[in-house]
């Protein structure tokens, strides 16, 4: 007998498309389903897992509680397992087999630079074959930022992202890699809707349609908010088709040579302080965005007297601000931001940081 497969979603994207915030929204639908996370994020965005892992809990439940595990994988109260996948995607998929009859879903959210096809071919793997389907694959892209020719928020920034890793190849340019991000997919999600106009609304379906098979269905959508029947329940088995996904990576040669400059491009470091103080740390993040060239600011901020942790982010130079989940009783109340930036220096970050910190007596 034919054991039922689980099915898995992988959700591509370039960096600051908006990848999080869908699949945080996915989770607080998830109405009881057992989802497995697998978080492979970009460096020190380390932050971005942490937030995905909290999201699904409900922050009116005194028992809804992360606890760590073994390697990289963490549990939550309602039965959501979170990997976090730094180098081996099959050792952790080798884990997620062990505890099958766990999950009912797997979500996989890949780094902004990382191409579908190589990870869809994964899945053809006997290993994974024999328990595992690809359900979809789903691309995330910036919608102002494609129907203004850029294609990624912040060019500088992926461009930055691309240099560090000398895993990648660095011929494709950013549109050729949206293409090969856009050849895989069974849906395409164009994210920040509410900031296109019916004239902007238009140049991307123009891109998209240009892109991808007539049979794609494109999902434009605001904050991250589409219906979770939208984007599971697929059953498209992209593993069956995968040599069908076109890759401008094949056609290019790969570089011998490494790029030890690379790190040269981008400041990227964390900063992590105790308590702050609500008002000074929205002000003076508010004037280091504006002042300094902040690439992108993200974390989270524990606020004296206030049960719930704040998440901070800085998407161009406005600053989006919001609760998302009850501090543990046993966690340690810090407040930790990750910057990205050009020229940026920690020292003189945190020095104004600091100045937020609520002094304990």
């Amino acid at each position: 007998m034919q054991l039922k497969k689980i099915p898995a979603t992988i959700v591509t994207g370039f960096l600051g498309s908006g990848k999080t915030t869908l699949l945080s929204n996915v989770l607080k639908q998830a109405a009881g389903k057992r989802i497995a996370v697998i978080v492979n994020e970009f460096g020190e965005l380390d932050i971005d897992a942490d937030l995905l892992r909290s999201c699904p809990l409900d922050c009116e439940d005194d028992s809804a509680s992360l606890r760590e595990g073994q390697n990289g994988i963490y549990e939550l109260a309602n039965g959501c397992i979170c990997c976090t996948v730094e180098e081996e995607f099959l050792p952790v998929m080798q884990q997620l087999v062990e505890r099958r009859d766990d999950i009912d879903h797997i979500l996989i959210e890949t780094s902004g630079l990382a191409l579908p096809k190589p990870l869809v071919k994964a899945f053809n793997w006997p290993e994974i074959k024999q328990h595992f389907t690809v359900d979809a694959v789903i691309t995330v892209i910036d919608g102002p930022a494609v129907a203004a020719g850029r294609f990624a928020d912040n060019q500088d920034l992926v461009q930055a992202q691309r240099m560090a890793d000398d895993s990648l190849d660095h011929d494709p340019s950013l549109e050729e890699l949206l293409e090969d991000q856009l050849s895989a997919a069974d849906i395409v999600v164009v994210s920040k809707n509410d900031l296109l106009d019916e004239a902007t609304r238009n140049q991307v379906k123009a891109v998209v349609e240009g892109k991808v098979p007539e049979a794609v269905k494109t999902s434009y959508i605001s904050n991250g908010e589409a219906p979770i029947d939208v984007l599971m329940g697929i059953e498209a088995a992209t593993e069956d088709k995968v040599n069908h996904i076109h890759n401008h990576h094949d056609h290019h040669h790969s570089h011998g040579e490494h790029h030890d400059h690379a790190h040269d491009h981008f400041d990227s470091f964390v900063v992590t302080l105790g308590e702050v103080d609500e008002d000074k740390i929205r002000q003076t993040l508010a004037e280091l965005i504006a002042t300094q060239n902040i690439y992108r600011a993200k974390g989270f901020a524990a606020l004296p007297g206030k049960p719930m942790r704040q998440v901070l982010q800085a998407v161009g130079k406005r600053l989006n601000v919001h609760f998302d989940r009850l501090w543990a009783p046993d966690e340690c109340r810090a407040t930790s931001l990750v910057f990205i930036g050009k020229g940026i220096v920690e020292e003189e970050i945190r020095a104004q940081l600091q100045k937020a910190e609520v002094v304990k007596t």
